[in-house]
């Protein structure tokens, strides 16, 4: 489907295009590959990629592999995957490693022009000459070494001759710019580690700051879209094009990033729950991941439109996780079929039904698909009920079963309890009832209303399951916030996974995969984990029936 939707990026490229900047469209999406997507890329990556398909244009996948110590295969591999997930293809796959070569003769030119050189300062030196907001920085020491020197010394850091953090290249700006990042940023440091590409080819690796916009440029990105916190690097990324004499440069537009409430998505702080086993994994469906959210049953559509709802801005803001639940429940109540599962299974039986008796009964595969036609399940003369559904001695306007009241079975027979069995310490094991045999597809034949509808699974062929009830992960809105001992696990939702092991889905069911999505009538959508065996279906709950978002917005 075309994209006819117009924001502040398109205006940017529609006024290039229209004054001949460039005459084609290209983006990229530059993910580093240290640690699993999150919900926050997939407003990066829609915006990169769907800005590409709006003007008929490519976006590559460039993964920004400059720290070898924090970069794995691993995470190469689940970026390609959830961004294939997610509905897009990227034309190319880059590397900045690709750029290593080309970046380091970058570095060299800015030596020949005297705009680099070798410092000797520690980090923590260079971090207090640099200044304030509202003090400028002050010049190293080694700030005016000659041409010569530079050079002899960059290519003895390259040679391995140094030890880490011993020396640092620096691109030699303006240590007085009100602008921080102007003020001699490093643009290569010494790393002696194993680059999971390259191997040991190098021991110096380039600052992302140089790296980013020089990739850009080799790579022919005309527009390089990035989230707000780069827009005071702005300058730098435009000195080091025109520093290296770039003669097609890429242009840079910031968007405010996607920040959402009730979730985190420090890399630092997630990767805390994972290794204190908070949480089970990366993919755990409590998660801002997208491989956790794809385990929870979130659609990738549901995810696409959420981006599109919250649309593209300039200043920040947080979104509420409930306009993403709506967009998760708007997508599954269209799509998924309807099922019946008793989460809390209480027996019911049907005393004047005949004995050893089952018969098919139809119901809708999906209400907003009448042409996907009925499916047949199983009515017998015991099934199972949730154990909410029946109360002894009912209050006012309680309208499903309780002695001597009918309700009715949903697609099957109305029933009237008769009677009540409970065990030696007086709980309920079953409930008795008998049944109007003229009833058959729930309405009565002489015209009675009968209030109460119950879904139910026949017990004889209904399939055992375990259900993970999901709920949000973090209890405030801002779990980041610092608590009152510093640890933003006190913000732990303790009610954010309960599980069900021995609930019952009705026998048709019972072939799910991995990933099917169903609505649980009166319950909720859920997915098949794939945790699941031949011998043990698991569900995880995607998200409840109630919409809190909708009915505040409504």
């Amino acid at each position: 489907m075309e994209n006819t939707s117009v924001n502040f990026i398109h205006e940017f490229i529609n006024k290039d295009l229209e004054d001949g900047v460039y005459n084609r469209v290209q983006t990229r999406f530059p993910p580093e590959p240290n640690g699993y997507l999150h919900i926050g890329h997939a407003k990066a990556i829609c915006i990169d990629f769907g800005t590409a398909e709006k003007y008929n244009g490519i976006c590559n996948l460039r993964l920004d592999d400059t720290n070898p110590t924090k970069e794995d295969v691993e995470y190469v591999d689940s970026i390609m995957e959830d961004i294939r997930w997610l509905g897009f293809e990227w034309a190319n796959v880059y590397y900045a490693s690709d750029y290593f070569e080309f970046l380091y003769e970058c570095a060299l030119k800015l030596i020949d022009k005297g705009l680099a050189y070798v410092d000797d300062l520690t980090a923590e030196e260079i971090r207090e000459y640099r200044g304030t907001l509202t003090e400028p920085g002050k010049e190293s020491p080694y700030r005016n070494r000659s041409i010569e020197e530079n050079h002899e010394l960059f290519r003895r850091m390259t040679a391995g001759e140094f030890e880490n953090g011993e020396k640092v290249l620096r691109a030699k700006i303006d240590m007085a710019s009100p602008n921080l990042n102007m003020r001699d940023p490093v643009v290569y440091r010494i790393l002696h580690a194993t680059h999971h590409r390259t191997g040991d080819r190098w021991c110096v690796y380039p600052m992302y700051d140089f790296a980013h916009p020089l990739s850009d440029c080799a790579e022919h990105v005309t527009h390089s879209l990035c989230s707000l916190e780069f827009e005071d690097h702005r300058p730098l990324y435009d000195w080091f094009i025109k520093a290296c004499d770039i003669e097609e440069p890429s242009r840079q537009i910031e968007f405010a990033r996607l920040n959402l409430n009730y979730t985190l998505t420090s890399k630092r702080k997630c990767l805390n729950l994972v290794t204190e086993k908070i949480v089970n994994g990366w993919d755990d469906p409590r998660m801002s991941t997208l491989c956790g959210m794809r385990r929870r049953g979130f659609p990738p559509e549901a995810i696409r439109d959420f981006c599109e709802r919250i649309g593209v801005a300039k200043g920040n803001s947080v979104v509420d996780f409930a306009l993403l639940e709506h967009c998760v429940r708007e997508n599954l109540n269209e799509n998924a079929d309807r099922a019946m599962a008793v989460l809390n299974p209480l027996k019911l039986i049907i005393d004047n039904y005949p004995d050893g008796m089952t018969e098919q009964v139809e119901v809708d595969i999906n209400p907003n698909h009448p042409e996907a036609g009925k499916r047949a399940t199983t009515f017998g003369k015991c099934v199972y009920i949730e154990q909410e559904d029946f109360m002894e001695e009912p209050p006012a306007k309680y309208y499903r079963l309780s002695p001597g009241r009918e309700v009715r079975l949903r697609g099957a027979y109305l029933v009237t309890c008769q009677s009540v069995e409970k065990d030696d310490n007086g709980n309920i094991v079953a409930v008795h009832c008998t049944y109007d045999p003229e009833s058959r597809g729930g309405n009565a034949p002489d015209g009675r209303k009968v209030k109460g509808t119950l879904h139910w699974v026949e017990c004889d062929s209904a399939k055992s399951v375990e259900v993970r009830l999901y709920d949000r992960l973090f209890s405030v809105t801002n779990p980041s916030a610092e608590t009152e001992s510093g640890d933003f696990k006190e913000n732990l939702n303790p009610d954010s996974l309960q599980i069900l092991s021995d609930c019952k889905l009705e026998g048709a069911l019972a072939n799910a995969k991995a990933g099917d999505t169903f609505q649980f009538l009166r319950h909720g959508y859920f997915c098949v984990d794939p945790d699941s065996t031949e011998d043990k279906l698991i569900f995880n709950r995607t998200v409840s029936l109630k919409d809190s978002w909708a009915k505040q917005n409504g």
